[in-house]
């Protein structure tokens, strides 16, 4: 067709498209939005980490100072104690005095938290227990 000009009501340009040109623009104005609002909403109920604050040697073994409450899984592994914590925390070394006898011990992280081991020259028992003292959570570590 050339021209312009009606032939059998057809025209040789299409027709304007009715729907407005901001439509796409708003679909994805609200689908930013959806994203953003879900973004927050989620880092608002995301719980707050488990970390480890402080560790305190005392007389008998290790204070050890925690954010929240940790969850904890420990052991007495042939004259050792190892305990398990879902925490977060620097790598951390040291020794303590039992019965003037030497005791090291040593923090790391591992795939599951952080692991305390405590090892000695003589076999190693241990009991341990969580308490809430000040806002805080104070893992208390007795060695004996």
């Amino acid at each position: 067709m050339h021209g312009s000009k009606r032939e059998d009501d057809e025209h040789s340009t299409p027709e304007p498209d009715q729907r407005s040109k901001a439509f796409p623009r708003v679909m994805l104005s609200l689908a930013i939005v959806g994203v953003m609002v879900g973004l927050m909403i989620g880092r608002l109920t995301t719980p707050e980490e488990r970390v480890l604050e402080q560790i305190e040697v005392v007389q008998g073994g290790l204070d050890l100072w925690f954010n929240e409450e940790p969850k904890l899984h420990g052991e007495n592994v042939e004259g050792t104690v190892a305990i398990v914590f879902e925490a977060k925390g620097k790598a951390q070394r040291g020794q303590l005095m039992l019965e003037e006898k030497p005791v090291g011990w040593r923090l790391q992280n591992s795939d599951k938290g952080l692991l305390l081991t405590v090892v000695a020259a003589r076999p190693l028992q241990g009991e341990w227990s969580a308490a809430e003292d000040a806002g805080r959570w104070r893992v208390q570590v007795r060695l004996h």
